[in-house]
């Protein structure tokens, strides 16, 4: 049976719903200038001051210009390539991780898990990095970039909680048909955790996509270079000028700006666009690894 809601309970629904729409409001909107400019004329862009709330004289040569130089198919190539590659070492490496120290038995286990917390707070910084990368043949290669990264500690942890909470019945009996450890994990404990691991699928995707310093430290040949790192050389250095044709004085500078709108559409596009097929593991992926130890 409805029961009737007092006045105070329908001024807080208000308020809140107001609240909501407002912090909708203020997040969402950088996102949409950003696209409304690059969709905009870039005369007309550079006179506009105030909000944006539409693209001005709709143009899309900022996204001709952009596509046109080489640096961004190379770099769109090799980010494709370091987040497929990567993220299918980060999913194997860490589930194997997680299984062994999820199982109850294994020797060592809390003081394994000890020692890889450990490296959460404390590492040995970047010099060290980079000269055992060097020592072990990695430098300027794309090994340098997944490899000393394979395992998340975080991730792992919450992958671990994942593995724990599943029923040990599975296990045992899956043990009396003759299964092994690899038959467990890949038949039965993954298949149970489909929500922590488009959880892992997302942190780890959306990490290599956005990764540029690794890349900036490790790599030499441009040729190799990640699409973060090319959009890290136009916004930040204005590396603009082989993608401006016919322009000069301020008409350069405003085109320019434009170019620079249309690179970090082109650079978040495909995350943003990955992220909804995704959302509906996030919350209940996230909270498995965090109401249990």
């Amino acid at each position: 049976m409805n029961q009737k809601r007092s006045i105070a309970e329908n001024v807080f629904g208000v308020f809140n719903l107001c609240f909501l729409l407002f912090l909708t409001v203020i997040t969402l909107y950088p996102f949409l200038y950003v696209a409304f400019a690059s969709l905009s004329n870039a005369s007309e862009l550079a006179s506009h001051s105030g909000l944006l709330l539409w693209p001005l004289k709709f143009n899309v040569d900022g996204y001709i210009s952009v596509f046109k130089n080489p640096n961004m198919i190379t770099g769109y190539t090799n980010t494709i390539l370091y987040v497929v590659v990567g993220t299918s070492i980060n999913l194997i490496m860490t589930s194997l991780g997680a299984y062994v120290l999820s199982r109850k038995g294994i020797m060592l286990r809390d003081t394994m898990m000890m020692m890889i917390v450990f490296t959460m707070f404390f590492s040995g910084g970047l010099i060290p990095n980079y000269l055992l990368v060097r020592s072990l043949g990695m430098y300027n290669t794309m090994w340098a970039l997944l490899i000393p990264g394979a395992i998340s500690t975080y991730n792992l942890i919450i992958m671990r909680t994942a593995f724990a909470a599943i029923p040990d019945s599975l296990e045992e009996s899956a043990r009396m048909d003759g299964a092994n450890d690899f038959t467990i994990l890949f038949r039965i404990i993954l298949p149970l955790s489909k929500a922590v691991m488009s959880v892992m699928l997302l942190f780890y995707a959306v990490a290599h996509w956005n990764s540029w310093f690794s890349a900036m430290i490790y790599l030499q040949n441009r040729d190799m270079y990640p699409l973060q790192l090319f959009l890290r050389e136009i916004l930040i250095n204005s590396s603009t000028d082989n993608m401006i044709t016919g322009s000069s004085g301020d008409d350069r500078e405003a085109v320019s700006e434009i170019i620079k709108y249309c690179t970090i559409v082109i650079a978040t596009g495909p995350i943003i666009a990955v992220y909804p097929f995704l959302q509906k593991y996030f919350t209940k992926g996230v909270m498995i690894g965090a109401v249990k130890g």
